[in-house]
């Protein structure tokens, strides 16, 4: 394949049967001379970072590049190279509103994300690909989140029946007489 003097001393008649023919086995010979062509794009894979090899080497800000290996309603996974994925949530998936996290990121993607947070308890890392996020930074300062802000009402009075403390019903009565215990 490639050498095209071995292929040109072949005969192309002294490969033929009942079944290939002459001509068949000259274009195998020519096609075969051809430089071996891979009609596939380039593969591309993340450069993981020298020196980051396990969860003890993270630190919050740290910029690494990443593979997306999954994707899911509530963010996205990316290798860095630790042998734990971390956590892209979708709120720092993009500096724009994202519905669906399958509409920003597909599984094999190469994506920068900056480290967040590290749970090593938990084993655990938190991502983002908003890279001017800061670590530590909350959800109610990015304008995210489930945080419902604070009001200075009082705290609301129960209605109805007061709460009263929990009084003997009869068959709390009843036990309490058959193990000679009354309250």
């Amino acid at each position: 394949m490639g050498n095209s003097s071995e292929l040109r001393n072949l005969k192309a008649s002294d490969f033929t049967d009942e079944k290939f023919g002459v001509p068949t086995v000259t274009d195998i010979i020519k096609e075969l001379e051809k430089p071996g062509r891979d009609p596939r794009p380039e593969f591309k894979t993340a450069q993981f970072a020298d020196g980051v090899e396990t969860m003890n080497d993270l630190q919050p800000g740290m910029i690494l590049e990443g593979a997306v290996t999954n994707v899911t309603n509530f963010g996205a996974f990316v290798d860095i190279g630790v042998h734990q994925d971390g956590l892209v949530h979708i709120s720092s998936l993009s500096n724009k509103f994202v519905e669906d996290p399958h509409t920003v990121v597909k599984a094999g993607d190469i994506v920068k994300v900056k480290v967040l947070e590290v749970d090593l308890q938990r084993k655990r890392i938190a991502l983002t690909m908003r890279l001017d996020e800061q670590p530590g930074e909350t959800n109610a300062r990015r304008g995210g989140g489930n945080e419902r802000p604070q009001n200075n009402r009082p705290a609301a009075k129960p209605r109805g029946r007061e709460a009263q403390p929990a009084g003997n019903s009869a068959m709390m009565d009843a036990l309490a007489a058959a193990m000679g215990k009354k309250r």
